[in-house]
């Protein structure tokens, strides 16, 4: 029974590296200056809150190393740039939810996620993006608080409310194609979500991103 369990596992996070690598291709949308949108890092938060942060941390490298040797042209540093940023968030949020596994925990671990890829990356950025973009680490760093921290924190926040409005679908469907299993009664009675407090997340996220991309456009 454990290894069909492995097996099962092992053929979702196969599905969930193939399904980012297809939304990053075909879901890329530019936001500002050279910097994209795109929904992968819903994916591959799906894969952590289903089976931990490590899952994430491996749909990320897999879907990172895919895409540098096949559409990128940002070779190593721009995929250390992806795994950085994916993991960030991803393992972030799949972390504090596997310790508070309600609606509270995913709203905390999502939101925490957001706060530290925003705060990861405009470290990175300052760090990395001067060698893979050829520009001047002053010019990168003029950007920092204009630039990137409203594009983190709108992509951030619109990935979170994406994982919030799909995760349970997503799991309702995995459960009925008996691709994982269903939880013991009472662990689904004390995680019981609550579709009314969800909303009002979900809400508020999309608030924010509006927000931020009205900022990021007052930037062109």
């Amino acid at each position: 029974m454990k290894r069909q369990t492995r097996t099962r596992t092992l053929t979702l996070l196969a599905m969930f590296s193939a399904l980012a690598f297809v939304v990053m291709t075909v879901g890329r949308v530019p936001i500002v200056m050279w910097l994209k949108y795109d929904p992968k890092d819903v994916i591959i938060t799906f894969a952590g809150l289903l089976f931990g942060p490590l899952s994430s941390l491996a749909v990320s490298l897999a879907v990172s190393l895919i895409e540098m040797v096949s559409v990128s042209d940002t070779g190593i540093l721009g995929c250390v740039m992806n795994v950085l940023s994916t993991c960030s968030f991803a393992c972030t949020a799949a972390f504090v939810y596997s310790r508070r596994r309600t609606l509270g925990g995913a709203v905390l671990g999502l939101v925490s996620g957001v706060l530290l890829m925003t705060a990861a990356m405009l470290l990175w950025n300052y760090l990395l993006t001067p060698l893979y973009m050829n520009q001047p680490r002053e010019q990168v760093a003029a950007l920092l608080v204009p630039v990137f921290l409203p594009f983190n924190l709108f992509k951030g926040s619109l990935n979170a409310a994406l994982t919030l409005l799909l995760y349970k679908p997503l799991v309702q469907g995995l459960r009925r194609a008996k691709l994982i299993e269903a939880p013991e009664k009472t662990q689904a009675a004390s995680g019981r979500s609550n579709p009314g407090g969800m909303l009002i997340a979900v809400a508020v996220l999309a608030a924010v991103c509006v927000v931020l991309l009205l900022v990021l456009k007052k930037m062109l």
